[in-house]
């Protein structure tokens, strides 16, 4: 910083060099002014002229970038909307831009209507069916909570829904149904005592 003499009625501005602050260990940070690299490539992507040691250069077949950020760039796989054209990130199911282009794309598409292959309400209808044609009871048993009887059919195709193949059973009836004849149980001999 610079001190202020005063010599004939003149004020005169003269600097005084401050000593260089005392020797400290290395902190991690280097002046600027020391290790200066010159470029000699330049950013694939954004342009900008950078330093690069030639064994890089090398492996990555002049491929270098400035930043994280430039090869990132560099990696985008971008791939254009299918309504205006407009790029966009490339992914398995992303083929428009935007919610206003995805409609438009959507304007011809037929979708099936209702629910067409819905098990369910299929299922109820069957056995709303059944109750009216044989009551509603166990078709086995006799147990008389409606509710929870089960649609049973004799030949296990669920394909085959006709009155003759179907059965209302209690889900004790049903269990036993498809589950004893490939129990465990029946492999062991168990002494009845």
């Amino acid at each position: 910083m610079g001190q202020v003499s005063k010599t004939l009625g003149v004020e005169r501005l003269t600097w005084v060099q401050i000593p260089p602050p005392p020797q400290k260990w290395y902190s991690g940070r280097v002046a600027e002014h020391k290790y200066i690299r010159h470029p000699n490539t330049f950013c694939l992507v954004c342009g900008k002229p950078i330093y690069k040691r030639r064994s890089q250069i090398q492996t990555n077949n002049g491929r270098v970038f400035c930043s994280t950020n430039c090869y990132g760039m560099s990696n985008r796989k971008e791939k254009p909307c299918v309504v205006c054209g407009k790029p966009i990130l490339a992914s398995k199911n992303k083929i428009t831009c935007s919610r206003e282009c995805s409609n438009k794309h959507r304007t011809g598409i037929k979708y099936l209507m209702g629910r067409p292959r819905d098990k369910v309400s299929s299922y109820k209808i069957l056995k709303v069916r059944l109750m009216k044609v044989r009551g509603k009871l166990c078709e086995r048993c006799g147990y008389s909570k409606y509710e929870i009887l089960q649609v049973h059919h004799r030949d296990r195709n669920h394909q085959n829904n006709e009155i003759t193949n179907l059965e209302l059973i209690c889900p004790n009836c049903h269990f036993e149904e498809h589950l004893l004849e490939k129990s465990w149980m029946k492999k062991l001999k168990v002494e009845e005592s």
